[in-house]
Formats: structure tokens, sequence, C-alpha cells
């Protein structure tokens, strides 16, 4: 009898679980995510025990150690890819990521610093073998963007990418000035979580503005043929969204919705952090979006350095090569540091 029982009882909690489409979708991702560790971490072990058995092999043959040399530090890359992606929290950390970056004051200076910080992500992104893909794309005057939403496609693209939101500074001696002085550039980076059409995010028709145009810029021959582009307005908010990467008006309908629902649900996540801050007492300036958070000088010295972790580096182009790691490392950290400390 406890036995049928408990059988039924078991029947039950399946029926309702598998009932509520949106737990079971969440716990299945969330399943996979920890079975893909899991294997990650074993293969990190199996990799250690083969190293170990190369080393003793090494003490004996010196030819081998170059060999020895080169996985050992393959497998200390690894294992630091692996310890960061402990650091990450939130439901969406491992969610992929529609980055923004619009160029701010400096004119074509800053449009220039934001097609760098562009190439500076996308170089990243290969870096951990994710994928890119360029949604819509405003042309510099001169050179440059005046904005780019792309998004980076990869296991906690997301988680990792939050620690680039704000506003970045570059110092250097202007390329476009004939009297080569040093200038400030500024640009804009924002990351939203790259969400499931079955998120509750409610986007009313009536509160949206669309906007067919015609596309300019990479894209292919089509792009300047037809008015296939899509500029999405959400007049409660104000964000607009702009989608011209695919051929067709409706495919870029469905990507701008997308992208509106990211950049929705970043701004709710913005405001829960912004609100448990006030309710623990602390100061809340600028939003999250518009906060400067670095600085990376090429002149009159060269240094990168995170305004709010103390993190910097003198290796500028290694930086602008996409090597950001160490600054997504001590950010997480430093999160990790002010919820104890709360």
């Amino acid at each position: 009898m406890e036995a049928n029982a408990a059988r039924l009882e078991t029947e039950t909690l399946e029926q309702d679980f598998w009932s509520n489409t949106e737990l079971a979708r969440k716990t299945m991702r969330r399943l996979s995510g920890l079975q893909t560790d899991i294997e990650m971490w074993r293969s990190l072990e199996a990799r250690i025990a083969d190293a170990s058995e190369l080393a003793s092999i090494a003490a004996e043959d010196a030819t081998l150690i170059p060999e020895l040399e080169a996985e050992t530090s393959a497998i200390a890359r690894a294992t630091k890819v692996a310890e960061t992606a402990l650091m990450l929290a939130g439901e969406y950390a491992e969610s992929d990521a529609l980055l923004s970056i619009h160029a701010a004051e400096g004119g074509t200076e800053s449009q220039d610093w934001a097609e760098m910080l562009m190439r500076l992500y996308i170089r990243w992104a290969t870096s951990r073998s994710f994928t890119t893909e360029i949604l819509a794309t405003t042309e510099g005057e001169e050179a440059g963007v005046k904005s780019v939403d792309l998004i980076i496609r990869g296991r906690h693209a997301y988680g990792l990418l939050r620690s680039e939101r704000g506003t970045h500074r570059l110092v250097r001696i202007s390329p476009f000035d004939g009297s080569a002085r040093r200038h400030t550039s500024f640009a804009n980076v924002e990351a939203s979580p790259v969400i499931e059409d079955d998120v509750s995010i409610e986007i009313r028709d009536d509160d949206l503005r669309v906007d067919i145009y015609r596309a300019s810029g990479a894209g292919g021959q089509h792009v300047n043929k037809t008015s296939s582009a899509v500029r999405m307005t959400h007049l409660p908010t104000g964000i607009v969204v702009t989608c011209q990467n695919e051929r067709s008006q409706a495919q870029n309908r469905v990507t701008a919705i997308s992208m509106l629902r990211a950049k929705l649900l970043e701004r709710q996540l913005e405001e829960r952090e912004v609100e448990r801050a006030r309710m623990k007492g602390e100061h809340v300036s600028g939003g999250f979006g518009g906060s400067r958070i670095r600085s990376y000088v090429l002149h009159p010295y060269q240094k990168v350095s995170d305004h709010r972790t103390g993190w910097e580096t003198s290796n500028v182009l290694g930086v602008l090569e996409g090597d950001i790691d160490d600054f997504i490392e001590a950010w997480l950290r430093h999160q990790i540091s002010a919820e104890e400390i709360a």
C-alpha cells in the first residue's frame, strides 16, 4: 500500500512538473548545463593525469619537455576558464548575449573607438570559440561606427559580458588630427541576455512603432535594393532596436522583437539590482549602463584601468586584441566580495 501511494505521488509530481512548461524548460536547461560542467571537469581531470604521466616520461627524455610545457599551459588556460564559470551567478548567466556599442562624445574619434571596441569583443568571442553575428550597424560619417548591435553566442556569454556594461574611455594621439594632438573618446556598451520567446516579457503591438527603411552598409547587395531593414521603438520605455542583417523584412521583424525582448529584460534586471542596492542602504548613481567603467590610455603612457575593481595592465595592445579575461574575472570577484560584505 505504502509503495503504491509513493508511486502515485511520484507520478503526480512528474505530471505537475511537465505540465508547467516554463519550469520544465528552465530545469532541463539547468540540467544540461550541469552535465556540461561535469564533463568539462572530468576532461580536465583526465588531461592532468595524462600530463603527470608525460612529466614522468619527460624526466627521462628531454625532447618531450616542449610538448609538456605546451600541454600544461593549455590546462592552465582551461582551468582558469572553468574557475571563472563557477563565479557566474544569475538566472540568465548561461545565455547568449546581445551586445550594443554606441559612440558617445568625441565625434569621429568616438565613432572610431566604437568600431575598435566591436573588433575587441569579436576577437574575445573568437578566442573562446563563441560565434558572433552583426545585426545592425550605423556607419560613422568619416570613420568607424555610430552604433552596432551584435549577438555573441556561446555558453555564459551574457554572464561574462555583463562586466562590460558602461562607458569605455580612450585616450590617444588622434589619427584624425593633423596636429597630432591627444584626444579623449567615449563609447557606451550595453549587454543583454538573449532569451527564449516564452519568457514572460510582454510586448504589446500598441506599444510599438515600426519603421521600415532601406539598409546600408555590410550585408550583401540586397540591402541596398529593398526596404527590408526594421527600426522598432518601444513607446513606454523609449528603447529603440534595429535589424538590417536578414534578407527579408519579416525576418528582420522577428530578430528585432528578440532584440527588444532582451533589452527589456536587461532593464528589469537592472531595476532589481538598483532596488536591492537601495534596500541595503547603498548609494546608487547614474544607472548601470551609463557609468564610466574603464579607461584605455595609449598616450602619454600605456595602461588600461578598471575603475570599479582597480585592476589594471600595461598590455594595452593585448587588451585591444580581445584579452579582457583578467578584467572580467576581477569584476566577478569584486561582485562576490560585495555580496559577502553585504
